[in-house]
């Protein structure tokens, strides 16, 4: 389950990244520049790597029997800008963290 936690760290991270370049650089020179070059080079980046992170979301919750509204919780995560580093960040937390249950 290590790994798929890893994969899915990394996806997260790259998208988020993506995602920042596409809203933050891409969408500023489009509408206020008149240049698209940057969105039409990102978009379908990002696009092709939100179904990866889609697909290593899946992977993580399956192995880790997440209830499917935490699955699709942190599958929308990754359309909003910076909620899948926050996403990341608690899914790592709460697995590094054991639950009382098995702590007995």
């Amino acid at each position: 389950m290590h790994g798929a936690l890893t994969r899915y760290r990394i996806i997260a991270w790259v998208v988020g990244v993506v995602l920042l370049v596409l809203v933050l650089v891409g969408m500023p020179l489009k509408y206020a520049g008149g240049n698209d070059t940057v969105v039409a080079a990102v978009g379908p980046i990002h696009g092709f790597l939100f179904m990866v992170y889609l697909v290593a979301t899946f992977d993580l919750s399956r192995r880790a029997k997440w209830p499917f509204g935490r699955m699709l919780l942190v599958m929308l995560a990754g359309t909003i800008p910076f909620f899948s580093f926050w996403a990341e960040r608690k899914v790592s937390h709460a697995w590094a963290t054991p639950e009382p249950a098995a702590m007995k």
